[in-house]
């Protein structure tokens, strides 16, 4: 029979290896609206059926998770089923999850009932479409797509790379983002990985394909862009991806992170339209020379990019600092410019270690913005993809609005 003190220590390590689950898991980032308390939902999720909104997983007894067993949570996570037996959205990504294995699903139960701090707030309520507010349809959408197998390594797969699968197609979910969906909204398999529209934003591809995806990236690139969400002359993570490096990857321990970069270097190559690769585009010309005197639109990019742009990113777009280089950049040599419209729309902010990046939303109406007219993105954004990324992506001030309107308030 254990001592008190050796079973207080059990369970100690035992929520301790649940709170680092639930950072991989990147439970806090979905679960945790902007300015609100750990975990108390409310987090609004964009999807093409609608606004779904996170629910409030603290330990309350009358707003959150406190009634559930250790069975109806297992059934949550896993099944998406909640208690009393109410479907989830797959916006909640059980069909990930439903591969946790028992010993992981213990400790995440364990972290969630003890060491969470229960929060009183109400679930708010969706707003998803009809026919797809009828949660019913669920048992169909599983039936075709939830594979409820738990985890096992497979046949001559090494260690580090079924730790590294456990993490990057259930734990981290990153196929939840970067895979394609199909009409019913079910990960398309034959586009594994190699990318997706995610509401106003664009996650790219990262499959070993020479040039849509990520073969040109060292491990060295791979491993500071989950550590700190930049790496030099490839690439920097904005919008749900910085969220992911703030709460989640940057805590990962670094046999983690190689065990994701082991995993993904064998991942199947799946082709994309791009004819050269995305962190490939270098400096076209040197824009303030070129570019003054003339009256074109590109001027006006120019004029936008001089007094909104050039100040942290530099005339030539080199960068400087934490601020980075516009050549060599996925966000400005990307196939679409969804990434480089949504980051001037919506701003930046991520953090690693003791670090923060910051940029402003240039599409907000605060004050101290210098908020930005559709015309004046637009502009913005055709000159710096001619002039420092990818020239055959151009856009006009509609593309913008709809941009615009795509972001969660």
């Amino acid at each position: 029979m254990a001592a008190p003190h050796d079973a207080r220590a059990s369970d100690t390590a035992l929520v301790e290896k649940g709170r680092y689950i639930a950072t991989a898991a990147d439970c806090f980032a979905c679960h945790t609206s902007p300015a609100g308390k750990a975990f108390a939902g409310g987090y609004p999720i964009t999807t093409p059926v609608g606004t779904i909104y996170s629910t409030n997983i603290t330990p309350s007894l009358a707003t959150g998770i406190g009634h559930y067993t250790k069975a109806e949570f297992f059934e949550a996570v896993r099944r998406g089923i909640g208690r009393g037996g109410r479907h989830l959205y797959p916006a909640m990504p059980y069909p990930s999850y439903a591969a946790i294995t028992d010993e992981d699903m213990g400790a995440l139960y364990a972290f969630f009932t003890s060491s969470v701090a229960p929060v009183e707030q109400e679930n708010r309520p969706n707003t998803v479409r009809f026919p797809f507010n009828m949660r019913s349809g669920m048992v169909l959408w599983n039936w075709l797509y939830l594979d409820t197998a738990t985890f096992h390594p497979r046949p001559q797969e090494t260690p580090q790379i079924a730790r590294g699968r456990y993490l990057v197609d259930h734990l981290e979910h990153c196929g939840t983002c970067h895979t394609s969906r199909t009409l019913l909204m079910g990960p398309s398999s034959a586009h594994y990985l190699s990318g997706s529209v995610v509401g106003v934003w664009y996650a790219p591809n990262i499959t070993t394909d020479k040039v849509a995806g990520i073969a040109d990236w060292t491990d060295s690139d791979l491993r500071d862009y989950l550590q700190t969400g930049h790496a030099l002359n490839r690439g920097q993570a904005a919008g749900p991806m910085a969220e992911v490096v703030t709460n989640s990857t940057q805590s990962l321990t670094s046999g983690d992170i190689d065990a994701i970069i082991v995993y993904l270097r064998q991942v199947p190559a799946v082709a994309g339209d791009e004819k050269q690769s995305r962190t490939s585009f270098g400096l076209a010309d040197h824009p303030e020379d070129a570019e003054r005197g003339l009256t074109t639109s590109a001027d006006r990019g120019w004029k936008v990019f001089s007094g909104s742009c050039a100040s942290c990113h530099q005339a030539e777009g080199q960068g400087i600092n934490a601020y980075p280089s516009l050549t060599h950049n996925s966000t400005t040599g990307g196939p679409n410019a969804r990434n480089l419209v949504a980051t001037i729309l919506a701003g930046l902010e991520r953090r690693s270690g003791d670090s923060s990046v910051f940029m402003p939303a240039f599409g907000s109406k605060a004050l101290w913005v210098n908020r930005l007219s559709d015309e004046d993105i637009a502009d913005v954004s055709n000159f710096v993809l001619k002039t420092f990324g990818n020239p055959s992506v151009q856009i006009d001030a509609s593309y913008v609005a709809k941009r615009r309107a795509e972001l969660t308030p």
